[in-house]
């Protein structure tokens, strides 16, 4: 799993006594837009029914997304970037009205950037399931009430498949290029195999061919970390005033993933072992740093995000093997006709590099030979998101190709 918010943009720091004074009221139930809120930036495109993998079916369902720059006339210059879990489809632009964060990839998409606007028709939905427009378990059902619990169990394949109706609509036959990192990379992946004729390129940044056992283990504890809080209530809390959702356990989990998406050597770097204050933590009643920064950035993220997405997202990448009913993962990637970009971070402990180096060996064109490009950072997971400049180095590369 993985957290892509402006936030995670930048290094660790300790949590200072004004950012403290920001989380002291009380959280709501849930941290999803809702209908009614400003629509900021997103637009909505709207679908009939939808029949997931698994059988269930979806009346109806929108995606909410963003875009920048213009499609040309021949329509060949679109660029799909996907977000990975906790993100949304804010890519570039400041916080204000309707997004409560600034744009997570603000350095790589924009006039003159990598992903030059000037150039490319930027399109960035928010992911079926989530809880910043698209519609997900927090969103109003056919009967008048929020799906809640009721939501159906989504695969990376179903989301993909939400997406391509969306390109549909908006007239895109081929993309120029899909990007995605993480769980975004996931889906550029399942765009690259099931769907070879529309991905001219496609960006997999640390991301896996599958979700292994040790992945879906740590992704366990976190959804029960959620399940067991007494006021999540089955998933149907929608209605409970502030301060009386799921809001502990869904700020453990986020506490718990934050421990994958940073390497030892960012926080042993950046906390070392000092306190928050003045009081010891030495049976003093005081905190160590690092312990305040965890509890800060869970508290923080209940206000933005749903707890019943965050299952049904996690769920979703938990489901990821590209090999699945293709005959293995090899037999999928040779299906792959764009160029490819596959890179990954050294020091990732979520993703480790050797997935990217399988990916890389089975997909037949790519920048690099059969080695992902590996960038050396001590973000950990995070570094597709705070090493921009590296990273926009080699999507400069790609696009170019």
């Amino acid at each position: 799993m993985d957290w892509q918010t402006s936030e995670d943009t930048v290094p660790s720091a300790p949590v200072t006594e004004a950012d403290a004074r920001l989380l002291r009221g009380r959280p709501p139930a849930t941290g999803a837009w809702r209908d009614g809120d400003p629509p900021g930036d997103r637009h909505f495109a709207a679908f009939g029914a939808f029949r997931t993998e698994g059988g269930r079916e979806l009346p109806a369902y929108r995606l909410a997304y963003e875009t920048w720059g213009e499609l040309n006339a021949t329509r060949d210059n679109a660029v799909l970037v996907l977000h990975a879990l906790t993100g949304d489809s804010h890519v570039r632009g400041p916080a204000g009205a309707g997004h409560p964060t600034s744009g997570w990839w603000d350095d790589i998409v924009g006039p003159g950037g990598p992903i030059d606007t000037d150039r490319w028709f930027v399109v960035a939905p928010n992911m079926l399931g989530g809880c910043q427009g698209s519609t997900g378990p927090a969103s109003i059902g056919p009967d008048g009430y929020e799906w809640a619990s009721r939501f159906p169990y989504l695969t990376i394949r179903d989301q993909v498949a939400a997406q391509v109706r969306l390109a549909d609509a908006l007239g895109i036959d081929v993309w120029a290029a899909v990007v995605g990192g993480s769980m975004g990379g996931m889906h550029a992946l399942e765009w690259a195999v099931s769907l070879p004729d529309r991905v001219q390129r496609v960006a997999i940044l640390s991301s896996p061919p599958v979700n292994t056992a040790d992945q879906i283990a740590l992704n366990s504890v976190q959804l029960e970390a959620i399940r067991i809080d007494p006021r999540f209530q089955g998933g149907e809390y929608y209605d409970a005033p502030d301060g009386d959702g799921p809001t502990r356990g869904l700020a453990l989990a986020r506490r718990m993933a934050l421990l994958n998406y940073r390497s030892p050597t960012e926080l042993n770097q950046r906390f070392q072992r000092s306190w928050q204050s003045g009081v010891s933590p030495l049976g003093h009643g005081g905190r160590f740093a690092v312990e305040s920064y965890l509890d800060f950035h869970g508290n923080k993220f209940t206000r933005r995000f749903d707890a019943n997405s965050y299952i049904t997202l996690v769920e979703a990448m938990n489901s990821h093997d590209v090999g699945r009913d293709r005959g293995g993962v090899d037999d999928a990637l040779a299906r792959v006709t764009a160029t490819a970009l596959v890179l990954g971070i050294d020091s990732d402990r979520l993703f480790p590099i050797d997935g990217q180096h399988r990916i890389a060996r089975g997909i037949r064109r790519t920048l690099d030979g059969d080695r992902a490009v590996v960038l050396t950072s001590d973000f950990g997971h995070d570094g597709f998101l705070i090493e921009t400049h590296a990273v926009g180095t080699h999507l400069r590369r790609l696009l170019a190709a």
